[in-house]
């Protein structure tokens, strides 16, 4: 059974988008973090997306700024199997993406039971709440960066119950950054 993992980059406040849903002040890279994104990149396994952040990485990660700014991980973002979660898209052009637009918990339990492939979602604040609520997240993998943002779009904002975790490891980048992993208790 394939295990389901989310990664996020989140404010210091909590929010992984602005007010104006601006994720921009999350690229706060150095070297060291590069190389950890780039490491993760290479670990493979299959990309799950909801709508909105399907559109966003599908607009950047097939373009020629993409591969001249970070070439490791823009290779590997369009060769790596893809899933986005959709009502409204018709089609996701997006190299190796399959469209899904059937029950979402359904359609993620079909999934993690069917593959061996480990899956990761990016980013995709909706989906992460409601696979979250529904026990589906194996792992939490959340970036913390070295930023308030005052007002925008919660991190797992909404839950209706509380999710305990129990951190696995952590580690702390030059650039202020703080990387999290969590598992769930279960």
């Amino acid at each position: 059974m394939a295990r389901l993992s989310s990664f996020m980059t989140v404010s210091l406040d909590g929010y992984f988008a602005d007010a104006n849903g601006d994720m921009r002040w999350a690229h706060n890279a150095d070297p060291e973090f590069n190389e950890f994104v780039a490491g993760n990149a290479r670990s493979g396994g299959v990309l799950v997306f909801g709508r909105v952040t399907y559109q966003m990485m599908a607009g950047y990660w097939p373009s020629p700024t993409a591969a001249k700014n970070d070439p490791v991980v823009a290779e590997r973002m369009n060769a790596l199997p893809k899933v986005v979660f959709s009502r409204t898209l018709t089609e996701a052009p997006w190299h190796n993406t399959k469209l899904v637009t059937g029950d979402l918990l359904a359609e993620v339990r079909k999934l993690k039971d069917g593959s061996r492939d480990n899956m990761v979602i990016l980013g995709s604040g909706s989906l992460v709440k409601q696979l979250a609520e529904a026990g589906l997240i194996d792992e939490l993998q959340i970036v913390v960066a070295p930023i308030a943002l005052g007002d925008g779009k919660k991190y797992l904002g909404g839950i209706r119950e509380r999710l305990p975790l129990r951190l696995m490891t952590s580690r702390t980048f030059g650039n202020g950054s703080v990387f999290l992993r969590y598992e769930p208790r279960r």
